[in-house]
């Protein structure tokens, strides 16, 4: 679109279905490469992709003409697909339905990306369902706890 401009940070997080810890060391890195190929293939640019065991944060530059809920369903679909393809866990892999999402302005970029990249350490002490309800709150997003994630103490 000419003359279309834009600078919109979305930073997106999706759980694994059951919350199972079955994204383990030996293909982590490879799902987050895996991912950045998605979305740079459908034209999005990634700032930063990481997670823990149970859950994935994707931080990218959403283009004007696309949707977040597209972008979210293609990239849950196509990697959930790789991880079966590729039988990296035992049984079927799946997403939980959902995710959540957040908007940040450029000068917040850095932050996010760092807060991202932490997800080892912040889960030392912090638990995802601490974290994702903390990002609820701060955003001021109203949740009914039934349709938050699947979460099991």
């Amino acid at each position: 679109m000419p003359n279309t401009y834009s600078q919109i940070n979305i930073h997106c997080v999706f759980a694994v279905k059951g919350r199972e810890n079955v994204i383990t060391k030996n293909f982590r890195d490879d799902l987050y490469r895996y991912m950045t190929g998605i979305l740079k293939n459908d034209g999005i640019f990634p700032l930063a992709i990481g997670g823990w065991k149970d859950h994935v944060h994707v931080f990218f530059e959403l283009p004007p003409t696309l949707r977040v809920s597209d972008i979210m369903r293609d990239l849950k679909s196509v990697s959930s697909k790789w991880i079966n393809d590729n039988k990296l866990v035992i049984e079927k892999f799946q997403w939980q339905e959902g995710y959540g999402a957040f908007s940040y302005s450029r000068s917040q970029r850095n932050n996010v990306i760092q807060y991202i990249m932490n997800q080892e350490e912040r889960h030392k002490k912090k638990t995802f369902k601490e974290e994702y309800l903390e990002l609820l709150n701060k955003f001021e997003i109203e949740y009914k706890d039934e349709y938050v994630f699947e979460f099991y103490e």
